[in-house]
């Protein structure tokens, strides 16, 4: 390269286009960093350096009559529900995908922003990165992904399907000739998938996650005590009562909850309890089971013959609630085991994953 570049004046440096240039031409190859992300529908996790760095709620805040954002992630989610007509919060990415590609593209780039070590540099760094994609994504999907980490400045994009990261994140060998099952419960999709050799030999992706049990409670809450309650308080219930059966070891103390009488107009609270909760989300966790039993009756039988010795792994938000493992585990008549943090398997997985990509580089789609 010419010596004359050294020699180039402050303002061609500090313009975007060009720094974007001279980053890209292998000036600043030195500042490339490795990050990996799980772009979640209900919430966003970074990893750097070991270590999880954001843990952000999927949210976007847009002012209506501009169409800029002005909050994103935690500062957003506060907003979420309270606004005003001039204000909208939005979540970019639906069952598990993007569905609004300007707004995930700014969410992303905000998030890598408010990564402590990043916010004190001059230039923002190249980024090498491994992102969390659901196992039944389109190609067109994948595209969109790709292009909104190459657009919050990724020089490498990897992706690896979500039920293979939160195999590795929970400790599992992957890639030896070995069959093992996962469910994935997310915010937007329930991914079950088998693994074996580094591969997904069979898998079920199916849109009844965490946003649906939250719907669920909402409509019971309707229905059963005239009650009109948001998202928010919704999640909230199905946080401090959410069950997945009526018996429990523990019994979760009744959870009040305040909104507005659908009759009368007025606010007012009602005691909730986890057995109620059980009976709003019943459909939906039937047709996890089914799912499950779907996928289990599509393993080759050399691999379900592993399954019955290993038993069945869950990860992801969803398989918090209460009584869920222990009612899989009657439906199939095996043994299924909790992740340690379900909420950050995925994410704990694409970070070991990113650390030695040259080990999981059959795993990675590029």
């Amino acid at each position: 390269m010419k010596t004359e570049w050294l020699w180039l004046p402050p303002e061609f440096v500090t313009s975007n286009t060009n720094f974007y240039y001279l980053q890209h031409m292998g000036w600043f190859s030195f500042m490339t960093e490795d990050i990996a992300i799980d772009l979640g529908t209900a919430n966003t996790l970074i990893t750097y350096q070991d270590k999880v760095v954001v843990d952000s709620p999927s949210i976007v805040a847009i002012d209506r009559r501009t169409g800029q954002i002005i909050a994103v992630g935690q500062e957003a989610r506060q907003m979420h529900g309270k606004t005003h007509e001039n204000i909208k919060t939005i979540r970019p990415l639906k069952d598990g995908v993007i569905a609004d590609f300007e707004a995930s593209e700014h969410m992303i780039r905000k998030l890598i922003k408010s990564i402590p070590d990043f916010e004190k540099r001059l230039f923002p760094p190249s980024l090498r990165m491994v992102v969390c994609i659901p196992s039944g994504i389109t190609e067109v999907e994948k595209r969109a992904v790709k292009d909104s980490a190459e657009r919050a400045n990724a020089k490498e994009v990897y992706l690896i399907h979500e039920p293979m990261a939160a195999a590795i994140g929970i400790g599992v060998n992957v890639l030896e000739p070995k069959g093992n099952m996962i469910i994935d419960i997310g915010g937007g999709t329930t991914e079950i998938a088998v693994l074996a050799m580094g591969g997904i030999v069979c898998d079920k992706s199916i849109k009844v996650a965490g946003d649906v049990f939250t719907n669920d409670i909402a409509l019971f809450m309707r229905a059963q005590h005239n009650l009109y309650v948001g998202e928010r308080t919704a999640e909230n219930i199905k946080i401090a009562v959410g069950a997945a059966q009526e018996e429990l070891d523990e019994i979760p103390e009744p959870y009040p909850v305040q909104g507005r009488d659908l009759l009368s107009g007025k606010p007012k609270q009602v005691q909730v309890t986890h057995t109620e909760i059980a009976r709003a989300l019943e459909k939906s966790i039937t047709r996890v089971e089914d799912a499950v039993m779907e996928a289990l009756s599509n393993t080759p039988p050399e691999l379900a013959a592993d399954i019955y010795n290993s038993g069945i792994y869950l990860a992801g938000g969803g398989s918090m609630l209460r009584g869920l493992h222990k009612r899989i585990s009657t439906k199939t008549d095996l043994p299924v085991y909790v992740a340690e943090d379900p909420l950050r398997a995925v994410v704990r997985g694409t970070g070991i994953v990113l650390k030695n990509i040259e080990h999981f580089k059959t795993i990675l789609e590029s």
